[in-house]
């Protein structure tokens, strides 16, 4: 059963500024994400968010069961203060 693929308007402007390469594997992780919300790898941030690692990279994101929906709420690297505000994307990532 595949999930759908949902991104924070955020999320767009964040990809944009990840070279080319780098950009190409997120978006893949991002995409396999549909088949597979938990890869190896993963780790569970909060009861909503999870975190991928693909590279230098973070995806956070959320899983919605119920709905069968992957919600990304970020995508940068980690020295970039992806866990700052981490209170924020859980905000994000709450159904509204």
């Amino acid at each position: 059963m595949a999930y759908h693929l949902k991104l924070h308007r955020e999320v767009e402007k964040q990809l944009r500024r990840i070279p080319q390469k780098q950009r190409e594997r997120v978006v893949q992780a991002m995409r396999s994400l549909r088949e597979e919300p938990r890869p190896s790898g993963y780790l569970k941030l909060d009861d909503l968010l999870y975190r991928l690692r693909v590279g230098q990279y973070r995806i956070i994101y959320s899983i919605f069961e119920d709905a069968l929906i992957v919600f990304v709420c970020k995508a940068a690297r980690r020295t970039e203060a992806t866990y700052r505000d981490l209170q924020k994307l859980i905000d994000r990532a709450r159904p509204t």
